[in-house]
């Protein structure tokens, strides 16, 4: 068999394949298509799956004051306590108050302080002001030379509102407001209220959080990822 003939044969049967595989798929598009409708196409993925914000991974003190070059947002809000912080100390004995979704802060200082109770272990502290006044909150612990830092899950260094722009104007009008709407989804909740505590479903598809919202209980009944139903909690 000439080398012309066989590159003819080839060609033939590529072009076969691809005549067989168009077939195929007008054959399955017509057989699932309900009558009268188009096919809809695939669901798009969430954009918020693409958001990748930045992580500074501090492993030590020095490392940890990469927090006081840019303002940092508290990721969940009505969680982490913060104390007054005067004369270069920490008062633990007294909580001024609980960080706010979204709130927004600029740390001065990272610092470690004897953590109350222990003989061997320190606290490291983020210092920051907030209306004239100085307060420190823990971002993580020391042990000899063996530091355990949370701040990457605690704070964004990259403003909020720039990571998730793609959300709709009344979404960052209720996030500010703090105030949960219907169709809002788990995240954006989150950034309006704060943390929360979900109960156990058996349909995977509903889902019901309860936000203690700074003394403001929220219940929020999810379904299909969105906000469906929204009560005061207990």
């Amino acid at each position: 068999m000439s080398p012309e003939i066989k590159r003819r044969i080839q060609i033939t049967l590529a072009v076969a394949i691809v005549v067989a595989g168009v077939r195929t798929a007008y054959i399955l598009h017509h057989r699932y298509a309900t009558p009268g409708q188009a096919v809809q196409p695939a669901t798009a993925l969430n954009p918020d799956y693409y958001v990748t914000p930045k992580r500074l991974h501090p492993y030590d003190l020095r490392s940890a004051r990469q927090l006081t070059e840019q303002p940092v947002w508290v990721k969940e809000g009505y969680r982490y306590t913060y104390y007054p912080y005067q004369n270069r100390r920490t008062d633990f004995k007294h909580e001024a108050g609980l960080l706010l979704p979204i709130e927004k802060l600029q740390i001065t200082d990272v610092v470690t302080e004897a953590t109350p109770g222990s003989v061997d272990q320190r606290q490291v502290m983020a210092v920051f002001e907030k209306e004239g006044r100085s307060y420190a909150f823990s971002i993580g612990s020391v042990k000899g030379s063996d530091y355990q830092i949370y701040s990457d899950e605690m704070l964004y260094i990259q403003d909020p509102h720039e990571l998730y722009k793609h959300w709709p104007g009344d979404v960052w009008e209720a996030i500010s407001q703090h105030q949960v709407k219907p169709g809002m989804n788990e995240l954006q909740a989150y950034f309006a209220i704060g943390m929360g505590v979900p109960e156990r479903q058996s349909d995977p598809n509903v889902k019901t959080v309860n936000y203690p919202n700074g003394g403001k209980p929220v219940s929020v009944t999810y379904r299909n990822g969105k906000a469906a139903e929204i009560k005061g909690g207990s």
